[in-house]
């Protein structure tokens, strides 16, 4: 008897598992660049991959995460159709430097404010840079926290496998 809860405990947590790697983004409002709300439950890619990355003004990690994707960007749109959609965790009193921070960097990206963090929250991101990744179904079928020299690298190796179809290890 005891043996056959375990059995059942354990398939209940390999579904959980795989329900949250292919769970797809929550209705949240943001604010574009422009001040328009926009609902992040309308974001897609026309069946492309999609990156999802939440960075801040004052976060290092995450400026040279973008910074570093931005020089690689047009190529990794060219061999994959990837969109990358950058939110700022900045809160009300910080939220004006996230203009002047994306025209300087030049990041190409859709960058949008989540002042109240009420996205970050709903994809249960604590530590930032937190970036995720979404097939042309747009579920979540990868994520990763924080930045290393390199990690753009790696992420391209995943992009590459989502554009194709092919399942995330």
């Amino acid at each position: 008897m005891k043996y056959k809860k375990i059995v059942i405990a354990s398939i209940a947590i390999l579904f959980s598992f795989s329900a949250i790697a292919q769970s797809t983004i929550p209705a949240a409002d943001v604010k574009a660049l422009d001040g328009k709300t926009v609902n992040t439950s309308k974001f897609s890619n026309d069946g492309k991959p999609m990156v999802i990355s939440f960075w801040a003004t004052w976060c290092k990690p995450c400026k040279k995460e973008l910074d570093a994707i931005s020089e690689v960007y047009a190529d990794w749109q060219k061999e994959t159709g990837v969109k990358l959609i950058a939110i700022s965790t900045d809160d009300s009193r910080s939220s004006a430097k996230v203009a002047t921070d994306v025209k300087s960097k030049g990041w190409e990206y859709e960058v949008y404010q989540d002042e109240n963090q009420d996205f970050k929250r709903a994809m249960n991101v604590g530590d930032i840079p937190h970036t995720f990744v979404l097939n042309g179904k747009g579920e979540v079928v990868w994520q990763h926290n924080g930045f290393a020299d390199g990690d753009e690298e790696h992420l391209f190796e995943i992009l590459k496998k989502v554009a194709k179809g092919e399942k995330i290890d």
